[in-house]
Parts: structure tokens; sequence; C-alpha cells
């Protein structure tokens, strides 16, 4: 596996594995914009050339937003999110990033047990976050300064 920057030959692939993931994906042109962004960074996983995965997190005045992680469905549970997760976050801290924040539906265990395992905590929740369907988002913080 092979972790790097979001390029835009990835954005296709990228966009698919978003839509089979999330039931309000982002699109091609989102991914896109992306890249363009000097406050972002998304990453890829890559296996035997293939865009499997992805993560990335915007810094917003030393805050690091964190979205989007997704891995095809074909390639979890082989630590792959993991690993984009401790990467974008040892690169968020690079950039200047001092803590980082995400939503995630709280119906989604495997996602939270994910970002407990990097040390986020849950500081609320955000009601009716999430559309199709309508869900409540955890709001999970990781403060430290180590990654």
């Amino acid at each position: 596996m092979v972790i790097r920057e979001l390029r835009p030959e990835d954005v296709e692939p990228l966009s698919i594995i978003e839509a089979r993931a999330f039931s309000m994906p982002w699109s091609a042109e989102d991914f896109a914009r992306l890249i363009r962004d000097r406050n972002s960074l998304y990453l890829v996983a890559e296996v035997d050339g293939q865009v499997v995965g992805s993560c990335g997190v915007t810094n917003v005045s030393g805050d690091g937003e964190i979205d989007n992680v997704v891995v095809d469905e074909a390639y979890r549970n082989q630590g792959i999110a993991t690993a984009l997760l401790q990467e974008t976050l040892r690169r968020g801290h690079a950039m200047g990033v001092e803590a980082f924040t995400l939503e995630v539906r709280v119906s989604n265990a495997p996602a939270i047990h994910l970002y407990e395992k990097a040390g986020f905590v849950s500081e609320g929740i955000r009601p009716r976050f999430y559309e199709k369907p309508v869900e409540d988002a955890l709001i999970l913080w990781k403060r430290d300064k180590e990654g």
C-alpha cells in the first residue's frame, strides 16, 4: 500500500468509492477543488496502482477538519483507514494544525472505534446533522500535538 497526495487522475475513481460508501457523497468536482485548496490536504491509499481509499483535512485557523475517511468495501478491515488517518494527522500537524475535529454518524460504530483508537474523544452531538437517513452526528476532537 502507498499513501500519497490526491492527484487529478484520482478524482474520478475516488468519487466512485465515495458514492458507494455514503448516502450523500462528494462529487468528482468537490474532490478536484480540494487539489487546488492550499488549506486542504487529501491523501489516497493505493494498492497495486488502484486508489482504494482517502482521508482529508482542511486547516481552519489551526483546527483541522477531518472528512471523507473512506475505504472501498473490498479493502476494508486491512488497516488502510488507520494508516490514512494517522498519515493525515501527521501531515496536518506539519501544516500547522493544532487540533483535529470531525463528525460521524452516531450509528457508525466501526468509524467511531477507528477515531477513538487514534485518540479522538466525544465532545458533543449535532442533532439531525445527517440526511438520507436523518441522524445525529457525534462530534469528536483530538487536541494533543503528537498526531
